[in-house]
């Protein structure tokens, strides 16, 4: 008997299309039950849990909120200051309560999506998108964060069976290609994952393509998210930090911006990937018309053969 095949493609978006945030941020995003019917509206199979407390954090109220709209729940994102030793046991615990609720709600299918600490050191903060290599983490530093990484990683594994990704991210220290390549290099690639970000690579400088293409075999979960030439530009002259960009619209509408999907799309699908594609277009809450963009997103991606 053949070996199961692995599930196809499927398109997710994110709460942080929404204006639910993992940063400390003024305004109040959307109640998850209009999060979710809209994300159901525009044509999603899936969504990621957002931040903790924003979706149910009972197993059976997630599980039934999500099938009633045909969700299914893509995976979690947990951010942790692993450049800081001291804060490894509190991510792991955090990784670990949120891997409790996915495996409970969902079994071992969902990821949980490691990130740095993003948006919390002022120079990383103020710089996204203009990093340079003065402004990476020392030798030190990076052995602590890449420990850190495969302590979670391992931990989550061993208690839940669920595995872990790690998500390069703007403000961040790992954000910058050669970033990128350090930490994979660090890592274990038994226990680590890469989440692919389409559009936080170009905001660090690379290529999305030439990026996908180069970390395919560590390439688990993907994220598509595009990124505006004109706010990168203006960023840049007028020294903005990240939250600056994100409230000019530095992420748009998926086919309005810097990067070309139908090439990742063609290049996704020779490499034969089939896991979720997950959507997020970030805003800060309060900002826009999140339900259509959503649905002009998911649209788009029709149009590129998705």
């Amino acid at each position: 008997m053949s070996a199961p095949r692995p599930p196809p493609v499927r398109i997710a978006n994110a709460p942080c299309s929404w204006g639910v945030l993992e940063l400390d941020l003024p305004g109040e995003p959307l109640g998850y039950a209009q999060v979710l019917d809209e994300m159901r509206d525009a044509g999603y199979a899936g969504t990621e849990l957002g931040d903790w407390g924003f979706l149910p954090t009972d197993p059976e109220t997630l599980r039934r909120e999500l099938a009633a709209r045909g969700l299914a729940l893509a995976g979690a994102f947990v951010p942790v200051a692993f450049a800081d030793g001291g804060a490894h046991a509190a991510g792991e615990e955090a990784a670990l309560r949120t891997a409790r609720l996915l495996a409970a709600a969902a079994g071992a299918e969902p990821f949980i999506v490691l990130a740095d600490q993003n948006g919390e050191h002022p120079v990383r903060t103020r710089l996204a998108g203009r990093i340079g290599p003065e402004h990476a983490l020392t030798g030190a530093q990076w052995e602590t964060f890449a420990l850190g990484v495969d302590r979670v990683a391992r931990s989550v594994r061993r208690e839940t069976g669920l595995r872990c990704v790690f998500h390069h991210h703007a403000a961040g220290f790992v954000e910058t290609p050669a970033e990128v390549e350090r930490l994979l290099e660090l890592t274990d690639p038994d226990l680590v994952g890469l989440c692919f970000d389409t559009g936080h690579y170009r905001l660090g400088g690379g290529d999305p393509l030439e990026g996908f293409r180069r970390h395919l075999g560590r390439i688990r979960h993907v994220h598509f998210k595009d990124s505006s030439p004109r706010v990168h530009e203006e960023s840049r002259r007028n020294g903005w930090g990240y939250f600056d960009s994100l409230k000019h619209g530095i992420f748009c509408e998926l086919g309005k911006g810097a990067i070309d999907f139908a090439a990742l799309v063609a290049e996704l699908r020779g490499s034969g990937y089939r896991g979720w594609i997950v959507v997020e277009q970030d805003v800060l809450p309060g900002m826009g018309a999140p339900g259509e963009y959503a649905r002009r997103n998911r649209e788009f991606l029709r149009s590129c053969g998705l």
